[in-house]
C-alpha cells in the first residue's frame, strides 16, 4: 500500500467534515470592514465585488472580497447571497444563492444572471 502525496478531505477516515474551519484572514479588520458593508445590501438588491471594495477603498481588491465572502461563516451570519460578479453572474457552486436572491423578490435573466440595471444596490 502507498502513502499518498495529497492531503486527505477531513471527513475521509470518518471525521465530520464541520470539524474541518475555513482558515482565518490574516486582516481581520478588513473581513468586517467587507461585512459591515454586505450587511448594509438591502433585501431584493445585489451588489458586486468591485463595488464593494470601491467602498472599503480598495478599487482594485474585487478578489479580495470574494475571497472573504468565501470564508464569512467564520464570522457569523451574513446576506453574502446578495453579492455577485460585475456581469451579475452568480457564484459557481452555490445553487442555493438563486433560491434565496428569488425569495427576496430578485428575478434572474438566466439560471446564473441577475439583471444589474434594475437589481444594482444604488449605495
Amino acid at each position: 500500500m502507498s502513502k499518498t502525496s495529497f492531503p486527505l478531505p477531513p471527513d475521509f477516515l470518518g471525521f465530520p467534515s464541520h470539524t474541518h474551519q475555513p482558515a482565518r484572514p490574516k486582516n481581520e479588520r478588513l473581513a468586517f470592514e467587507i461585512l459591515s458593508v454586505v450587511e448594509e445590501i438591502p433585501a431584493g438588491r445585489v451588489a458586486t465585488y468591485g463595488q464593494i471594495a470601491r467602498l472599503i477603498g480598495r478599487e482594485k481588491n474585487a478578489r479580495l472580497v470574494g475571497s472573504v465572502l468565501a470564508n464569512a461563516e467564520y464570522y457569523g451570519r451574513y446576506h453574502c447571497h446578495r453579492v455577485v460578479n460585475a456581469a451579475g453572474r452568480l457564484a459557481p457552486g452555490w445553487a442555493e444563492q438563486a433560491d434565496l436572491l428569488r425569495a427576496e423578490g430578485v428575478e434572474l435573466k438566466d439560471d446564473n444572471h441577475v439583471c444589474l440595471k434594475r437589481y444594482l444596490w444604488d449605495c
